[in-house]
């Protein structure tokens, strides 16, 4: 979404945050603003079993292990390189005990478990478009559409858990009318924008599979550019290291 993450990177392409780091040498998706929003923001009471969905460099899970203690993490990648770099992340954290990876699609993982938090920063081109790099196919739909993401997250998630996602703000609606296919309610939703003036660029939805009162807010990352708002400070303060 914006270039904010320049100034933590290191020759050795690893981005260090107060607790761990994050080598995202191979993984096609780099670490970015948009998985350490989602891994500040996505939320659920005292979780023990959280599921990773496309991890990529496994950025997400471990901020999420740094905010539930107790938590264990799964994380499943279906792309080699980023299962590799998932791999390596995790055993190199402080959390490492608390992890596990599965290289493997979504729709053919299964799970003597129900998970009581579900996050994913998920592909979201169309399968046309027509940039055929790493970074491009990674965010392609074509290996994971919303349609099985949403099915597949509805199965795998207990009877009070949440789960959580970050899509274009373009497409919210879409999934939310396909998250209601299979029962999930969304509960809050957060509009994301790089500036004042800018339009929406993101959203991040949590769901539920109880009726809730949906609570709706907006996030604005910047007044000006590497002046950061108070709002955004708040959310991610405890993962940056200059924040």
């Amino acid at each position: 979404m914006l270039n904010l993450l320049s100034e933590f990177l290191m020759p050795e392409s690893v981005f260090n945050f107060k607790q761990f780091s994050v080598r995202h040498r191979d993984s096609a998706m780099k670490v970015g603003v948009d998985a350490v929003l989602l891994g500040a923001w996505a939320t659920a009471e005292n979780p023990k079993h959280i599921l990773d969905i496309g991890s990529g460099t496994g950025i997400i899970g471990m901020m999420l292990a740094q905010r539930f203690e107790k938590a264990k993490i799964t994380a499943v990648e279906i792309m080699e390189e980023a299962f590799n770099e998932t791999v390596f992340n995790y055993q190199n954290s402080p959390f490492s005990d608390r992890f596990s990876a599965v290289h493997a699609p979504i729709q053919s993982f299964k799970s003597n478990i129900k998970f009581d938090l579900i996050v994913s920063n998920p592909p979201f081109f169309d399968p046309t478009h027509t940039d055929h790099s790493a970074r491009s196919k990674a965010r392609q739909q074509h290996l994971l559409n919303f349609d099985e993401l949403l099915k597949t997250s509805s199965k795998l998630l207990s009877d009070n858990g949440h789960c959580a996602y970050i899509v274009p703000y373009s497409a919210g609606n879409h999934f939310i009318q396909t998250a209601s296919l299979y029962g999930l309610i969304p509960k809050r939703i957060m509009n994301v924008r790089g500036n004042p003036v800018a339009d929406f660029k993101r959203s991040m939805l949590l769901f539920s599979k109880t009726k809730t009162t949906l609570q709706t807010d907006a996030l604005t990352i910047e007044h000006t550019r590497n002046v950061f708002t108070d709002d955004y400070i708040r959310l991610t303060k405890d993962f940056y290291l200059k924040m």
